[in-house]
């Protein structure tokens, strides 16, 4: 008989940096990891947009993305996901367009449309409202959990993140042109892109380049709906706002539109994942993880991770621990089988055609054997 399908997984890399390391040694271990992510089976690479934080050295997905296509023979290589908001549309079809010329049938595009809120209580895009009901509670859904909304930021948003907007010329609104800017982007490489006057525009070396193009979001908002519209496979964040997973994947299922690149809804669903020989050692590794994601979820920057002897002496309040609750309820830490099983429970809940694993630890070969004990456990 044949082998049964395995769904595919892939990487989502952050360079997160570890307390000791430089950024070029984070750096430099996105690259290690993409080759041996290629080696294991792993379908895309995909390197995430952060900035102005202390833990995280991914801040330049494209330049990223060349170092690791250049290093590598075949895996995808894209981005999860380009902010659209801190650059023009022509800059990004230049530098995607660039890789895809020297690395065609490999390059991936991802749109996101995070940015700034028009006022202090609206949430930023792709963030899920913290729920304001008292009846709000955690749910389980076909065996997964599907955390009740958390707070992000509060009533004010912290400094580094407004500083952060200013530095790349965002502006309170500035998403409500993400539809324009992705439509303007494809325009580029399909020469279907006209100026408001109806000039035609060439723009080398994109023109005739074929990435495949996602959208990624995470709530039943407007990023769902226009991947829809536009027949786009779907990046849905499990690990980054689990709240909305299930609404947002329904959302772009309903507005699903035929295209000519893809005739029905395809959807990929993130999840974070620590694996490790047994689940004892696997929940020492995943020390650390509180305090770093703390600092990303309060907008104050992700700290160097710590180790795991460190992050023993580092202690979160009641407020802190409250308002990451949900991603470390919903991150996935154990034995291979354990890891495996959760995984599963994930595809089978949202119906994902393929699963995005990102995987944070102090030291970096113990980041990489999670690679390899799930791919191995899971038949890649």
């Amino acid at each position: 008989m044949p082998k049964p399908s395995v769904t595919p997984l892939s990487v989502l890399d952050l360079s997160p940096v570890s307390a000791g390391q430089t950024p070029g040694d984070a750096l430099r271990s996105t690259v290690a990891l993409g080759v041996a992510a290629e080696a294991l089976g792993y379908s895309r690479y995909w390197l995430a947009e952060h900035h102005l934080n202390t833990g995280v050295a991914g801040s330049a997905p494209h330049v990223l993305a060349g170092l690791v296509a250049s290093a590598t023979k075949a895996i995808r290589v894209g981005t999860a996901a380009t902010l659209l908001g801190n650059y023009r549309p022509l800059q990004i079809a230049e530098s995607i367009g660039t890789l895809a010329a020297v690395f065609p049938d490999r390059l991936d595009l991802g749109f996101g449309r995070s940015g700034p809120p028009k006022s202090p209580s609206e949430p930023a895009p792709g963030v899920v409202p913290a729920a304001t009901s008292t009846d709000a509670v955690d749910r389980v859904v076909d065996g997964l959990l599907v955390p009740a909304p958390r707070p992000i930021f509060g009533a004010v948003l912290p400094r580094k993140f407004r500083l952060q907007g200013e530095l790349l010329g965002r502006f309170p609104g500035d998403t409500d042109n993400f539809e324009n800017d992705v439509q303007d982007i494809i325009g580029f490489f399909t020469g279907e892109y006209r100026t408001q006057h109806g000039e035609e525009v060439t723009a080398t070396p994109a023109l005739g380049q074929s990435p495949q193009f996602w959208v990624h979001g995470s709530t039943a908002g407007p990023s769902a709906r226009l991947a829809g519209k536009l027949g786009l496979p779907f990046g849905a964040n499990y690990h980054v706002a689990p709240a909305g997973v299930l609404d947002s994947v329904a959302e772009y299922r309903s507005h699903f539109k035929p295209s000519a690149t893809l005739q029905e809804p395809h959807v990929i669903v993130s999840a974070d994942v620590l694996v490790a020989p047994d689940e004892r050692h696997a929940q020492r590794l995943a020390r650390g993880y509180a305090q770093w994601v703390y600092g990303i979820r309060s907008g104050h920057g992700a700290i160097a991770y710590p180790s795991p002897e460190d992050a023993l002496e580092l202690r979160l309040d009641t407020a802190g621990e409250d308002l990451i609750k949900d991603r470390l309820d919903t991150r996935f830490v154990g034995d291979p089988r354990q890891v495996s099983e959760g995984l599963r429970t994930l595809q089978r809940a949202t119906g994902a055609q393929e699963l995005l694993i990102t995987t944070i630890a102090h030291d970096p070969i113990d980041r990489q054997n999670s690679y390899q004990l799930l791919a191995e456990a899971w038949g890649l």
